[in-house]
């Protein structure tokens, strides 16, 4: 591989053990699931770095304009699969300032041998590597003598969370599931507020108004609670009702499910295949050079993906090769594709890397947080990025 793009540096610690205790007391608990924690570091180059910070800063842009120019127009809803219980709340409701119509979400990248940076997509909503990012990631780089720019991510939820000020924090299964309550609670603790974790599944509605296990009105919570899921769960279509009568704001806001929809990546392709004015040459460029043709029919004869609208962790994900002929598909995670619509993009695969217990596909993270890009996430699995994949800590040469 290029050493010029990166490198895998570091060796596993003898005692494995003794590090994941280190972590554990960090907040970072879910660590030694199926050995998910890689024990060395991905050394990104410095310029690559500069690069996708300014792709990351362009593209937020792109997207936050595209999600704007869908508010209102019910036939673009339907073409993003974004469920019919949500429209009235997003004509209605005012969406946070340009560039905050979602405070908390990360950009998933290919980063070719050569260098070249493509864009995934975009978990706008519920984005879950906070803990990895902000906590892991930096006790790494400061071991192996890498800088991290990782370390800002703390402050950049703070401002945001002064700005939102969340009474509650709240995930499904709080407390059972060791992953998103871990990541609730280092949210919480990063924000310095005083904010109370509690279960989605403890939640109520009751004439528009949401209540907690006490019946104790909520006006204000961060819920790592994906928003689609309401036209499917129990009690969804009485939380968009609060949410819409303005008895509850949740972030990331309700508008952040425009830009989880990954139908809006065909939005935006479309847009820039229209010469659109509502985007600069510079944001064209950037369309351009970052993301991958996307569309809502499968156009093309070979060598695509296709995948939900709202799939998480993999789930949905089909490859094709050349000939059109199905090559692989993801068999692990929750096919979506069964309540949502699928897009259909350009395929171009991850770079491969040798780690010290095999060879493993590279996905780059960047989260954008309060707007700003601000935290890089490694994880390392096969040609789909799925729930068996891992996490491998990046830093910057």
């Amino acid at each position: 591989m290029d050493k010029k793009v990166y490198q895998v540096v570091g060796s596993p610690h003898s005692n494995r053990q003794e590090r994941i205790n280190q972590l554990q007391e960090l907040g970072f608990t879910w660590g030694d699931l199926d050995h998910y924690w890689i024990d060395q570091a991905v050394a990104m180059d410095h310029d690559i770095w500069d690069e996708i910070k300014l792709a990351s800063e362009n593209l937020w842009t792109v997207f936050d304009k595209a999600a704007r120019f869908t508010i209102g127009r019910r036939d673009l809803y339907a073409l993003m699969s974004i469920p019919e219980i949500l429209w009235d709340g997003l004509d209605s409701l005012l969406p946070n300032e340009a560039g905050k119509m979602s405070r908390y979400a990360r950009f998933d990248y290919s980063i070719t041998e050569q260098g070249e940076i493509k864009l995934f997509e975009l978990n706008a909503d519920t984005p879950t590597g906070y803990v990895e990012s902000s906590v892991v990631t930096p006790w790494v780089c400061d071991q192996i003598d890498l800088n991290s720019p990782n370390v800002k991510m703390k402050d950049h939820v703070r401002l945001s969370w002064e700005k939102e000020k969340p009474e509650y924090a709240t995930c499904v299964t709080y407390g059972e599931h060791l992953e998103d309550s871990g990541t609730i609670e280092m949210l919480v603790k990063h924000s310095g507020l005083d904010v109370q974790c509690i279960d989605t599944l403890d939640l109520s509605v009751d004439e528009g108004i949401v209540k907690d296990k006490k019946l104790r009105p909520i006006d204000r919570m961060f819920a790592l609670y994906p928003k689609e899921w309401m036209a499917v769960d129990d009690g969804g279509e009485a939380l968009a009702y609060a949410i819409e009568s303005k008895n509850i704001e949740l972030f990331n806001p309700l508008h952040a499910v425009i830009l989880q929809s990954k139908g809006l990546q065909a939005v935006i392709w479309g847009l820039h295949e229209l010469d659109s004015d509502i985007f600069t040459k510079e944001e064209h460029d950037s369309i351009e050079k970052y993301m991958l043709p996307t569309y809502n029919k499968p156009i093309f004869d070979g060598n695509y993906v296709s995948k939900s609208m709202f799939g998480r962790e993999g789930g949905s994900v089909k490859i094709y090769d050349h000939q059109g002929t199905l090559e692989t598909q993801d068999e692990e995670g929750y096919d979506t594709s069964v309540l949502f619509d699928r897009v259909y993009q350009k395929r171009i695969d991850l770079p491969k890397i040798e780690l010290h217990n095999g060879t493993f596909h590279l996905l780059t993270g960047v989260f954008m947080i309060n707007g700003e890009p601000c935290g890089l996430l490694g994880r390392a699995g096969g040609l789909i990025t799925g729930n068996s994949s891992h996490f491998i800590a990046m830093g910057v040469k």
